[in-house]
């Protein structure tokens, strides 16, 4: 009987032992990030068959489990994911919107002081400090452009400065979690008993790896993890790694990807694959916002300098010089070469350029632009034949056949490709994406105030000796304008309902009421007739005649000679600052830049709310997983109680039968 009786109290008091170290060791794991609750599991031992029935023969424990759910983990590390993702979209694109809402690093301010100095310029031409003033303001605008374009080539480095680190750092966790797999296939070799720390600490690595890049487990065979990302990826094997790779994209050699390591080389992984994590946030603000920003602050540089610029070059300086002399300065901004780059796995030799077209007049009244903001891809096929994808949406703008060669346009930008290249070579063409690092003022107009085109190169007159009231209004010109055929006299006659004549040879229109009607003129005497208020054009020449004319009136267009305090010019380039001039004839440049703002501003927005309902379903999540697998010290405490109160009973049994085992020796005695 004391036999039987130390035989269970020690089996006693091994279950209170290890019930004792289990809950010791979830005290102190507490604060252990990851650490999932144990205890011990106990079942009873098989009794024994006795003539008064069976007799227990104590206690033992079958395992120690862990107090783990893998759908609760599951949830914590696809909310961590979410959130790792929005609250690195959130650190990046904040930076930017800070700079365009500023009002002292935004453009706003530059732009309207900008306008303020060509307003000065109009009010008095002639004055060379008030030229001067202007040239300062247009140099402020471009610094202000090139600051602006400096701090997105800042966030351009920093972001692949931070893929770099991120890449590492997952290289480094999955090196880990295949390490971990290795030590539990070993700890748990040598029976089905769980290595729960090893586990513990496994499943940590892969919640902190979430938190980089979006991944999911599977549990093999042997315990180990396989680890995927993306649509399937493998990442890690058992204890074999797939090794991620940053390095410089084939197609931008100034852009950050991310690779995978292979026997053959590193391959570029498409964006796409990469979901989840402050990875995926880094490479989703820099596609979906950075460059859509740093492009559009572009295109709204590019498109008021070429807008500008062709109003410009339809002027006269104050020393008399129009667009005809060799010396006359066109261009008020200059913009520098387009960046077309090759694909480094190019074979062929394709030798290209991109350049803007000069805007079109928008019905007449202004300049604007075609520039989408948007980059493009060239890719070439047999026999020189090329398509030009838009890479905003995937569409095709642009398909030549072969041999290629030759110009093309498309969304306000000529492409000329002089040798084409091999099938499957490619070309990234991003035109605004530099346009703000490249503008500048004409050099030679800054340092000569004189140049600037305040004046229009044609005036209007109407002689004293006229008898009629008519008058004739002022003159304007446009693009390819020719003053070879000036001075001209028009001259009125009365005769068939009024007609003028002693055009130039060539076409002269005439638009009344919306309606534009065309005349050929072969001689000094061919008529136009005559209506009043009308706009009559010729040699890109453009004025209007309005009242009531007598037989013999005549108008005189001429050469601006003396067009030292004309501002018409000038004018015409301050309404720009209101007209549409950009996308296409229908947006402003305050306006395209204001949706800019805008746009981030929302996006920012949005991904903040986006953030913290994402951080408040992960507290959910982990208090979710806590209540189950975190340890509670009031719960602890009292379990220690518990297993102190049966080992006391279990030593007290063996007491009792250490002592009865006695009374047995004593009565042999």
């Amino acid at each position: 009987m004391s036999s039987g009786l130390f035989s269970v109290g020690l089996t006693g008091l091994r279950a209170a032992q290890l019930g004792l170290l289990t809950t010791e060791h979830n005290i102190s794991n507490a604060s252990t990030p990851g650490y999932s609750r144990q205890r011990i599991v106990q079942s009873t031992n098989s009794p024994i068959l006795t003539g008064a029935g069976f007799v227990g023969q104590g206690t033992s424990v079958s395992t120690i489990e862990r107090l783990y759910s893998q759908t609760l983990v599951n949830q914590v590390n696809a909310a961590q994911s979410n959130v790792g993702e929005l609250d690195e979209y959130y650190t990046q694109i904040k930076q930017i919107d800070n700079m365009l809402a500023d009002p002292n690093s935004g453009l706003s301010p530059a732009l309207q002081d900008f306008f303020r100095g060509v307003q000065a310029v109009a009010a008095n031409p002639a004055s060379l400090s008030s030229r001067q003033a202007m040239i300062s303001s247009a140099q402020s605008l471009t610094t202000r452009f090139q600051s602006m374009e400096t701090r997105m080539n800042e966030l351009y480095e920093g972001v692949g400065a931070e893929i770099t680190t991120t890449v590492g750092s997952i290289n480094s966790y999955a090196q880990q979690v295949a390490e971990l797999n290795q030590r539990i296939i070993l700890a748990q070799a040598s029976g089905d008993l769980p290595a729960n720390d090893l586990l513990d600490q496994r499943d940590q690595l892969v919640t902190e790896l979430n938190e980089l890049v979006e991944v999911s487990t599977r549990v093999d065979s042997d315990g180990s993890y396989s680890v995927f990302y993306g649509n399937g990826q493998q990442l890690v094997i058992g204890n074999q790694v797939t090794k991620l790779v940053a390095q410089a994209s084939a197609e931008d050699l100034t852009r950050i990807v991310v690779a995978v390591d292979t026997p053959s080389g590193a391959q570029e992984l498409p964006e796409s694959l990469i979901t989840g994590g402050s990875l995926a946030g880094l490479l989703k603000f820099r596609s979906e916002t950075l460059d859509r920003a740093t492009n559009d602050i572009g295109r709204v540089a590019a498109s008021m300098a070429l807008t500008l610029n062709a109003q410009h070059a339809l002027g006269q300086d104050l020393l008399g010089q129009v667009s005809a002399d060799a010396v006359f300065e066109d261009d008020f901004f200059e913009l520098g070469s387009l960046r077309t780059a090759g694909n480094s796995l190019n074979t062929g030799s394709a030798a290209l350029t991109l350049n803007f077209i000069a805007p079109p007049p928008n019905n007449g009244s202004n300049f604007y632009t075609d520039l989408t903001g948007h980059d493009y891809r060239l890719v070439f096929g047999a026999g020189g034949a090329y398509t030009v994808t838009d890479l905003e949406d995937n569409s095709t703008v642009l398909t030549v056949a072969a041999p290629g060669t030759g110009t093309q346009q498309f969304d306000g930008l000529s492409l000329n490709i002089t040798t084409a290249g091999a099938a499957g070579d490619s070309f990234l063409l991003p035109p605004t994406i530099d346009a703000a690092r490249n503008i500048t003022v004409n050099a030679v107009i800054a340092g000569d105030p004189r140049l600037i085109a305040a004046a229009m190169p044609v005036r209007t007159e109407v002689p004293s000796t006229n008898s009629g009231s008519a008058m004739i209004g002022s003159s304007v010109v446009s693009t390819g304008y020719v003053l070879t055929n000036l001075p001209r006299n028009l001259s009125y006659a009365s005769a068939a309902g009024g007609t003028l004549a002693n055009f130039p040879n060539g076409t002269v229109t005439v638009t009344s009421g919306g309606t534009t009607t065309s005349y050929t003129i072969t001689a000094a005497t061919d008529t136009v007739p005559y209506v009043s208020g009308a706009t009559i054009s010729f040699n890109g020449i453009s004025f209007a005649i309005s009242g009531t004319p007598l037989n013999g009136d005549q108008f005189s267009i001429a050469r601006n000679l003396s067009g030292t305090a004309d501002n018409r010019n000038m004018l015409a380039m301050g309404k720009l600052q209101t007209q549409n001039t950009v996308a296409g004839g229908a947006a402003t440049y305050q306006s395209a830049y204001s949706r800019l703002v805008s746009d981030v501003g929302n996006k920012t927005r949005e991904i903040q709310v986006t953030g913290e309902a994402q951080s408040a379903l992960l507290k959910q999540s982990q208090n979710a997983r806590d209540s189950l697998s975190g340890v509670n010290l009031d719960e602890e405490a009292a379990n220690l109680l518990r297993y102190q109160q049966a080992y006391q009973a279990s030593a007290k049994a063996l007491d009792i039968g250490s002592k009865l085992f006695d009374v047995i020796l004593a009565l042999r005695s």
